[in-house]
């Protein structure tokens, strides 16, 4: 029985949040024991995290308690205590904080193989980038979510590259399955945390620039996440260049079930300024719905040969309106889209490949 260990910031749902997890449940249990460890404190309200859904996994659960740079040292030595107790054959670790820290506990506690997961292009917070590389020798391997990222990693953050392979995200299809494309709604969705990374600003920038909701008068446009840009996008809607179509756009807040929005919707738009791989992006397409999304990291991986009908350069709002314009005004272009993009998620991003090619890696480390 190999054991792995898993760590994360946090556990309130989330893309990595949802893809930790879904692992942990979906590994082989009669290869290996996984146990969950989370940065941070176990969430208040279980409706909005990962946390039932590892209990019935019977995964362990573990929170560190960990709340801001204070209580760094005390949550490395607790779980450097935990994985002593554990024994971990491998170390696993998504996002920044659980990386970072969880690659020294690792290594202090002895345990002999360590990967941390790359799950986005860091462009902003750039110290992130120089922790990374400057904790490298504790690493054994990195795990990048796409081709781009791991570039990403070997020539901006200057990883040695011999560490790094590619094992994209997974979509559970069964859970996305496309709905009725004759009952669908004039509805253009936005699904992603409000702030800089995920270009919402730049959306409304687009649509005010262009008077994109002007030339289609039945279109709303729905906001299903929540994030510090929220209130300033409020305000800005109050302003005299969307006074035409305020009443039009929509913040639905934070949503746990995303299939009815998928559902009810004609298009997907995704206006990042940088990313990974977009959950949202394979769940959209697995869900049967067109895409008009920036050409940021993953995204061109996962369309494949279909980015050239739904992707576009971030910043050219012209651009990026026509695209929108062009798939929500043609029926015929909108089915085709959807229809394709929802048989190559099935052919090309399936869970249970993401999955398998995980405990491919496990075995292959413990067997060296």
């Amino acid at each position: 029985m190999i054991k792995i260990a898993l760590c994360i910031t946090e556990l309130n749902i989330g893309g990595a949040e949802q893809a930790l997890s879904q692992l942990a449940a979906a590994l082989d249990k009669n290869r290996f024991a996984a146990e969950v460890y989370s940065l941070q404190k176990k969430p208040q309200d279980a409706n909005s995290s990962c946390v039932p859904f590892l209990e019935s996994a019977d995964i362990p659960l573990h929170f560190l308690n960990m709340e801001g740079a204070v209580s760094f040292l005390p949550a490395l030595f607790r779980l450097k205590t935990l994985l002593k107790k554990q024994k971990p054959d491998v170390f696993l670790s998504f996002m920044f904080h659980a990386n970072f820290l969880g690659r020294l506990a690792a290594a202090a506690a002895s345990v002999p193989h360590i990967i941390s997961g790359i799950r986005v292009a860091e462009k902003k917070a750039k110290h992130h980038n120089t922790l990374d590389y400057l904790t490298q020798r504790f690493v054994n391997r990195y795990v990048c979510v796409s081709k781009s990222v791991a570039d990403f990693a070997v020539q901006t953050v200057k990883l040695p590259p011999e560490k790094i392979l590619v094992i994209p995200n997974g979509v559970d299809t069964s859970k996305f399955r496309p709905a009725d494309f004759h009952k669908k709604k004039e509805q253009i969705l936005f699904i992603g945390r409000l702030e800089e990374q995920k270009g919402i600003d730049w959306l409304f920038d687009t649509i005010a620039e262009t008077h994109l909701l002007e030339r289609m008068p039945e279109t709303e446009l729905n906001i299903a996440g929540d994030g510090p840009m929220q209130k300033t996008l409020e305000v800005r809607l109050q302003e005299k260049e969307f006074s035409a179509v305020k009443d039009r756009i929509h913040f639905l807040g934070w949503q746990k079930d995303l299939q009815p929005l998928f559902a009810s919707a004609k298009l997907l738009v995704l206006p990042s300024r940088w990313e990974g791989m977009p959950n949202v992006l394979q769940q959209a397409m697995a869900s049967g719905l067109p895409v008009a999304a920036t050409e940021t990291e993953g995204v061109a991986e996962v369309l494949g040969i279909l980015s050239e009908k739904q992707m576009t350069d971030f910043g050219n709002t012209e651009a990026f309106a026509k695209l929108i314009r062009d798939i929500m005004t043609q029926d015929n272009l909108r089915e085709e889209l959807g229809r394709q993009n929802r048989q190559r998620v099935c052919e090309c991003f399936s869970m249970e490949e993401t999955v398998r090619q995980y405990e491919e890696l496990f075995s292959s480390l413990v067997r060296l």
